[in-house]
């Protein structure tokens, strides 16, 4: 029996010692635990201030970018590229927006605030094809479908593609009780993303963006501000080398009348209309992207709003925040996000 004492002591000491390191590994297990939920609140409370933040910056650019609308409409005149407004914002430290005010500065710095920076650009939708000009007055638009087949030329997709959106977009569009083909007509887009319901190919739709706009009403292009694609198509008998004249030509000056672009090209005078045409638009586009750099890590935030403009009258269509392709030298904004971390 002696000799077992100590044999049971040692046994006693080891299971002592096997039920402390477990219960220091349960202690360490719910301490890290714990702890990584009381980080992972402070990182999600940190996420939502910062998306927060982001949202009422985003929205004050949106408000300056309508007072310099309000105001270039308040001048008066042809809307063109070498206004005010077409000039893009290049990413610079919100700071320096806040410089002239010493206690706005003075706050972003105490907030760890001074890596972010702002950039946005507005675009004028009338220098793109509508697609709503395919319908008029509830029928197919002669004019309209041939502008489009005329572009649909330009990027070697299948015409029969083209009339099966008119046709699906003319149902669509028809809200009349007597409409035959109500039961399969498509709901009216709101988007141009929207356009695949009609049976646009998502790849046809890539390969069209950056022509083409969905706008809630017909549009005429501004030949001031539209690409020599757009002008080739717009006119039914411009030669896309007659198209390139014309933007080669308003680069040195802009047209104030319809007539200085059609005396450029003499054979094609008449085909410049005011239903078809103007120097002025209603409808732009505003892109704003806020950047919080964090080390080596960037988180950015877009938003893409479109708003109309009546006389000094400038209100907001409609605005959504995020990831979405834009037409932006051919980058989508996920490239444009990852190239910047």
């Amino acid at each position: 029996m002696k000799g077992h004492a100590p044999r049971f002591a040692r046994s006693q000491r080891g299971a002592a010692l096997l039920a402390a390191m477990l219960t220091l590994t349960l202690v360490a297990t719910l301490a890290a635990g714990a702890a990584w939920q009381q980080w992972r609140g402070v990182e999600m409370e940190r996420a939502e201030r910062e998306r927060a933040q982001a949202g009422w910056i985003l929205v004050g650019a949106l408000d300056w970018a309508r007072l310099i609308l309000r105001e270039d409409a308040r001048s008066g005149g042809a809307d063109h590229l070498g206004e005010p407004w077409a000039v893009a914002l290049q990413e610079s430290r919100l700071t320096s927006f806040l410089a002239a005010d010493a206690n706005s500065a003075a706050l972003l710095a105490d907030q760890a605030n001074d890596n972010v920076f702002l950039s946005g650009q507005m675009q004028d939708m009338q220098a793109r094809l509508n697609v709503y000009n395919l319908i008029e007055a509830g029928r197919i638009s002669p004019s309209g479908l041939a502008a489009f087949a005329k572009l649909f030329d330009t990027q070697g997709l299948d015409i029969a593609e083209l009339n099966n959106v008119a046709e699906n977009l003319r149902f669509a569009s028809d809200l009349s009780p007597d409409n035959r083909s109500g039961a399969r007509a498509a709901l009216l887009p709101q988007r141009l993303d929207q356009l695949t319901l009609l049976g646009l190919s998502r790849a046809s739709l890539e390969r069209l963006r950056p022509f083409i706009v969905w706008l809630p009403s017909r549009t005429p292009i501004n030949v001031n501000t539209a690409s020599a694609e757009v002008l080739y198509a717009s006119v039914p008998t411009l030669e896309l080398d007659g198209a390139r004249k014309i933007v080669a030509e308003r680069q040195k000056q802009h047209f104030k009348s319809l007539a200085d672009a059609g005396n450029l090209v003499p054979a094609i005078a008449g085909q410049f209309n005011d239903g078809q045409h103007s120097v002025a638009s209603r409808f732009f586009e505003v892109t704003g992207r806020l950047r919080l750099a964090d080390g080596k890590q960037s988180t950015v935030v877009m938003e893409r709003s479109v708003v109309e403009r009546n006389g000094l009258d400038v209100k907001v269509l409609w605005r959504e925040r995020g990831s979405f392709p834009i037409a932006e030298g051919g980058l989508t904004a996920e490239q444009i996000t990852g190239s910047r971390r």
